[in-house]
């Protein structure tokens, strides 16, 4: 990824802390993910002793953990403290609701670098997070590290249509990046098996929002937190004139009264396998020819 691309992680931070009072009552889509990755959990045969969810934001994936596996450590991590708060907040209700329930630990932290124990953790859970990570091969080898064996990770991110009628939009008003870059599901797909994960299955849908007006569509955007941070962002605030061209551009995709926002949903799981073992119970290790000779 060029640099341009990269995120600011300094900024983002710092958008996701302000935006902590306002993302719940704007993150329709956020939630509506939660809800069907929570779904997916009755499909998988799984009784953790340590959860993590890695990106926990506000913590709306809390309450369904915690009453999914009420025996369960969870680990609420997040890069913004503001979250957690938040988050902390919301599961405090479910803790008196489920009566003696241990409260999630907060972990103020970047999934690029968990400060986690090696195979500490039986499921880690992401829900819509690794969108925000740079490297994201580095984020998996951490997951990875951080599960152990017979562990599962389950995921949701955004593919590379998302926003696609925004970034459409912006395309000639200035040279600067505007939307995020967002990777291929088959390109994940390679980065779990690189990272050492077995058994990955993915798949992808598209949601769509409808909006007043390309200001509307903004202002839900900024309300969660889901700022410009790239480094080739403009140089501060838009101008007039170029939100003025991006709406007119957006005008052509109005549908009955309303401008589409098409955010692609990529979901994702894998394991972290068992160690090999040999009929005698040894470890099994692979040795691969480097071609010397």
């Amino acid at each position: 990824m060029s640099d341009e691309w990269l995120i600011d992680k300094r900024l983002a931070r710092r958008a996701f802390e302000r935006a902590a009072a306002t993302y719940d009552a704007a993150a329709v889509l956020q939630n509506e993910v939660c809800v069907r990755m929570l779904a997916r959990l009755d499909y998988v045969k799984l009784a953790p002793a340590v959860v993590l969810d890695a990106g926990a934001g506000t913590g709306s994936a809390l309450p369904g953990l915690m009453r999914r596996f009420p025996r369960t450590r969870v680990i609420a991590l997040d890069l913004a403290l503001a979250m957690l708060r938040r988050a902390r907040n919301r599961a405090a209700l479910w803790e008196r609701l489920l009566l003696r329930r241990a409260a999630p630990a907060p972990l103020c932290a970047d999934i690029e670098q968990l400060p986690l124990a090696q195979a500490s953790v039986d499921l880690a859970w992401s829900n819509l997070a690794l969108q925000w990570v740079n490297d994201p091969s580095r984020a998996f080898t951490e997951l990875h590290r951080v599960l152990a064996p017979g562990g599962l990770l389950m995921f949701s991110t955004f593919g590379p249509d998302t926003l696609g009628e925004l970034r459409a939009a912006y395309r000639g008003t200035d040279s600067h990046t505007h939307v995020n870059r967002f990777i291929d599901m088959h390109d994940i797909g390679d980065m779990l098996v690189h990272g050492g994960f077995a058994d990955p299955v993915m798949d992808m849908e598209r949601l769509t929002l409808t909006y007043a007006d390309v200001r509307e569509l903004m202002r839900d955007l900024k309300a969660i937190g889901a700022h410009n941070v790239t480094r080739g962002r403009p140089p501060g605030l838009s101008g007039k004139s170029r939100i003025a061209a991006v709406a007119h551009n957006y005008e052509a995709l109005r549908r009955e009264g309303r401008l589409p926002a098409t955010f692609e949903v990529v979901y994702g799981h894998a394991w972290k396998p068992m160690p090999r073992v040999s009929p005698t119970g040894r470890p099994v290790i692979d040795i691969k020819p480097t071609g010397r000779r």
